[in-house]
């Protein structure tokens, strides 16, 4: 299985760094994993609306350069199903199972993530109700993943 984790913006904080970098280093026994970092678009303060699903749109059109296809594609969203941590295992192993090769996580900048970008995804997941950091988000679904792969292999894990 190929997992790609498809975010706006750059990891600019060194622990976040060195925590993606030990969850790649665990998921390599599992999977293939991809990290794909686009571009994030500048906040004017005080935008509009429009402004904002403009900004959404760019860092889209910039994500959607890298969506194929074939993929599985997982939009990280606030308004999102929130599965727990053997839901989101069994749904990972079933795209296995459905011949799915490929898994494509999405995240999206400080505004969100475009319509565009909604409409081609297969899930929208959430974390949680509450917003956190999109640099952040990238630890959190890594370790998700990892769980999920320790699940579905039936190893320990901790609850």
């Amino acid at each position: 299985m190929k997992i790609t984790i498809l975010a706006v913006g750059k990891i600019k904080e060194s622990f976040y760094r060195e925590a993606v970098a030990e969850y790649k280093k665990r998921l390599g026994r599992y999977v293939r994993l991809e990290m794909i970092e686009v571009p994030d678009e500048k906040i004017p303060e005080h935008a509009s609306h429009a402004q904002e699903r403009q900004i959404k749109e760019k860092e889209g059109m910039r994500l959607a350069k890298y969506i194929q296809p074939d993929a599985c594609v997982v939009a990280l969203a606030i308004e999102g199903t929130m599965p727990d941590s053997l839901q989101l295992a069994e749904r990972i192993r079933r795209c296995g199972v459905d011949g799915i090769s490929h898994i494509i996580f999405i995240i999206g900048g400080s505004l969100g993530l475009s319509d565009d970008i909604l409409k081609q995804a297969v899930m929208r997941l959430s974390f949680s109700k509450m917003t956190f950091p999109h640099q952040l988000m990238r630890v959190i679904l890594l370790e998700q993943i990892y769980r999920s792969y320790r699940i579905i292999n039936n190893e320990p894990y901790h609850k």
